[in-house]
């Protein structure tokens, strides 16, 4: 018993090497344990998830949503939205300055050593610069940014805050390296913006594809394009071409375009000459610094005077002249139905009344006037065809009985609805056959005088009021077809070309035809033709008589120069 009762006791005394070995060792490791778990689990104090971009809602300043949004999509360096600096007036140092301050002042040219120095590091960091509306301080109207890289990331930073911006009118990118996946990203922003976007400049961004005729799709409402210095050649010419115009197609809301600093040729000039054929929308184009010479000169000259319809061109015509009588047809007994009381003989014709009953009342109505109108027409029957032929537009081939009273209408000197009576009378008196297309004629008359009200404000740039050019006037020569011309481009550079004097000769008789047909209109609204014409720097002399001649005639034409001569008479005799 004292062996039992001395274990119990010596054990607390002197344990046993292994057994306080092994619990020294889980003590140890539990202590560990202890110590290493919060700090796996438990987050630091102060710190915070980062949030996420797409639950940011932007409050319409720039500056403050895209470094809101940098910052969420995990950017810890991002450029900063700054002010576009204006150049400054050139400062002229004083006498009096240069005494008191000298270069030799060595506290003087250590700060600015440093201050130079700082400032030429932050000229080189990436920024986004903008111009603010004068009238609100926070309203961002354009966008600059220059010489850094921008990303599918930023673009799609910039879809998030840009939109916002409500006076947003003008992006400007210069070398910010697009890819021809990036442009699309780009576009799809423009879209977002479209509500006050209008002018768009890319420069120095050459494309492998040459996409850029993406940015004049019909569903764009981009007015000013700027594509300089883009490595454009033949092959982006033609789709910037099509995409003014084709056969079935046109933009309408492109009003200038920049392509200026590129590598198109001859074949490139035609394409865009096969563009203004049918566009009526743009007044500023520019390809200056070229390779155009004296072919694409020509094609380019030859679609601002008259010029022949091809066969294609032809046959679209004609199907759009059917379709347009068609419509009209199918409109006239309700737009007859509706007219008002000046047009209640038309309705007689349209419910059966006699032809005795339309006699009388004309006697009544315009007893002088009827014979009259019938003397001048069977005198000048002959003219006033020939000239319903070359200012009709939108008549049918088919159409003659209906030309014999459009001139008896010309032959009064009106063209008013009372005086459609002596030509219902000639066509009581031949048939009934020609009661039938009165009508449908005079609904022709309304159509083509309401071609000409439009055409006084064709330059406003709306797409509603844009007729398809292929229904213009034309002008029949030895069975061939012309076209009047593209009179709506207003300014044409062809600054520093290979163009000779042959390509010269081409845009003189051009500017002569305009000339000649600015004089020739009655209005003083609609389109003229050119008014500004660049062609210096080319491979003629300045001394040329054909050039010469072009700057003669063009000088009148400028607008700017006409109002200076005008400020410069004003202040001789004030």
């Amino acid at each position: 018993m004292s062996s039992e009762q001395g274990a119990p006791g010596a054990s607390p005394r002197a344990p046993r090497p292994g057994t306080q070995k092994s619990s020294g060792v889980v003590t140890k490791k539990g202590d560990r344990a202890a110590k290493e778990k919060p700090g796996t689990v438990l987050p630091p104090v102060g710190e915070e998830e980062p949030k996420n971009p797409e639950e940011y809602q932007c409050s319409g300043v720039l500056e403050i949503d895209f470094a809101e949004l940098c910052t969420r999509s995990g950017y810890t360096d991002f450029p900063k939205v700054v002010n576009r600096p204006r150049p400054h007036p050139p400062f002229v140092p004083s006498a009096s300055l240069s005494e008191k301050v000298t270069p030799e002042d060595p506290r003087l040219s250590g700060s600015c050593s440093l201050n130079s120095l700082e400032s030429k590091y932050v000229f080189f960091r990436p920024t986004i610069q903008v111009e603010l509306d004068q009238e609100d301080s926070k309203s961002v109207k354009e966008i600059y940014i220059r010489g850094w890289k921008v990303e599918e990331r930023i673009l799609g930073i910039f879809s998030k805050c840009l939109p916002p911006l409500t006076q947003l009118q003008a992006i400007n990118l210069w070398k910010v390296g697009l890819t021809d996946k990036t442009l699309t990203t780009f576009i799809d922003l423009l879209h977002l913006c479209s509500s006050t976007l209008r002018k768009v400049s890319l420069e120095g961004n050459p494309l492998p594809e040459q996409s850029y005729h993406k940015l004049m799709a019909l569903d764009s409402t981009i007015a000013h394009l700027s594509l300089r210095n883009n490595n454009i050649d033949d092959r982006g010419a033609q789709l910037l071409g099509q995409a003014l115009s084709t056969l079935h197609s046109c933009n309408r809301t492109l009003v200038s375009l920049n392509l200026g600093f590129n590598h198109i040729g001859d074949e490139g000039a035609g394409y865009i000459a096969d563009g203004l054929r049918l566009n009526r929308s743009l007044l500023w184009l520019s390809l200056a610094h070229n390779r155009i010479q004296d072919k694409g000169a020509l094609k380019l000259a030859e679609v601002l005077r008259p010029f022949e319809l091809t066969h294609t061109e032809v046959v679209e015509r004609r199907r759009l002249l059917l379709e347009k009588g068609t419509q009209e047809r199918s409109q006239s007994p309700s737009s007859s139905r509706h007219g008002d009381s000046k047009t209640d003989r038309e309705k007689g014709q349209i419910v059966g009344i006699s032809n005795s009953t339309l006699l009388d009342k004309t006697d009544k109505t315009q007893p002088v006037k009827t014979p009259k109108g019938l003397g001048k027409k069977k005198e000048k029957s002959w003219e006033l065809t020939k000239k319903e032929e070359k200012s009709g537009a939108g008549q049918s081939p088919t159409q003659g009985t209906p030309k014999k009273e459009d001139a008896t209408k010309a032959g009064k000197g009106k063209v008013t609805i009372p005086e459609q009576k002596p030509s219902r009378i000639k066509g009581i008196k031949i048939g009934s056959r020609e009661k039938r297309s009165i009508l449908p004629e005079s609904e022709h008359l309304g159509q083509s005088l309401e071609y000409s009200r439009q055409s006084k404000h064709q330059l406003v740039v709306e797409a509603t009021e844009v007729i398809n050019p292929l229904l213009e006037p034309v002008e029949h020569r030895a069975g061939k077809v012309f076209m009047p011309g593209n009179k709506v481009l207003l300014h044409l550079n062809l600054l520093r070309n290979h163009i000779t004097e042959v390509g010269l000769e081409g845009f003189l008789a051009t500017v002569q035809h305009q000339v000649q047909f600015s004089k020739a209109k009655s209005v003083s609204k609609g389109p003229v033709g050119l008014l500004w014409l660049s062609l210096a720097k080319n491979c003629f002399a300045p001394q040329c008589p054909a050039y010469a001649k072009i700057q003669e005639l063009m000088l009148p034409r400028d607008p700017i120069k006409v109002k200076l001569r005008e400020d410069e008479a004003m202040a001789f005799f004030s």
